[in-house]
């Protein structure tokens, strides 16, 4: 379990990629005892792989509610701060995973990806909401963190995690549990700076950015009309 700052995330993620560590950032009391709760129990052997599907998601939204008090309560007399959300993620749906001969097929079969300026300009309306209403009645990080890998894959550009975790809205801390849980369903990836080892980007897997893709041509041009 490691405690930093949002400057130091990126140094601090790339550092360790075969830990599978828990990261807070900048961290609250009560973000800290859950943390030490999770990895405890981890230790004890309560394994969330080895329960049933029904009770995994269970006990996932147990803890995220959990999560939630902890933070009510922690933050009473301080600003308050977005909760978490609950989380279940999974692969993309078998038409948009693509075919068993692999990733050059995906690449030959899938639409082209969308104008990065549109998606640009879907996320710029998804954070105007924030002007006008509470952020915890819109809180979607894992659609704004596809939404910008997206974005960011059209353009050729490379995303850092800490660019990643300001994009999804939600506290970098809970940012990365999300980010952790997409790379485990299969929709993220990381990439290693072949330039300096101790830095890393995240993107799209090839089967996610499929799936994006297949996702903006069904929409058309309704896409543009997107909040």
């Amino acid at each position: 379990m490691v405690s930093t700052s949002l400057a130091a995330l990126d140094d601090v993620f790339g550092c360790l990629d075969q830990s599978n560590p828990q990261i807070l950032v900048e961290p609250s009391r009560a973000e800290r005892v859950l943390a030490l709760g999770r990895v405890l129990g981890r230790i004890s052997g309560a394994r969330v792989r080895e329960l049933g599907e029904e009770d995994r998601l269970m006990l996932l939204r147990l803890t995220e509610q959990v999560s939630q008090i902890a933070q009510k309560l922690d933050s009473l007399g301080q600003p308050a701060r977005p909760a978490d959300g609950a989380v279940r993620l999974e692969s993309p749906r078998p038409q948009f995973a693509g075919a068993a001969d692999g990733v050059e097929s995906l690449r030959a079969a899938r639409p082209s990806l969308p104008d990065p300026r549109l998606v640009r300009r879907i996320i710029r309306q998804r954070q105007l909401r924030a002007r006008f209403f509470d952020g915890d009645f819109f809180a979607d990080p894992a659609w704004d963190i596809l939404l910008d890998l997206t974005a960011a894959r059209a353009e050729d550009a490379r995303v850092s995690v800490t660019s990643l975790c300001i994009a999804s809205g939600v506290p970098p801390t809970t940012a990365l549990r999300w980010i952790a849980q997409m790379v485990e369903a299969g929709l993220l990836e990381r990439i290693e700076d072949e330039a300096d080892r101790r830095r890393s980007f995240i993107a799209l897997t090839e089967k996610a950015a499929d799936a994006m893709a297949r996702y903006f041509a069904e929409l058309g041009s309704a896409a543009a009309r997107l909040a």
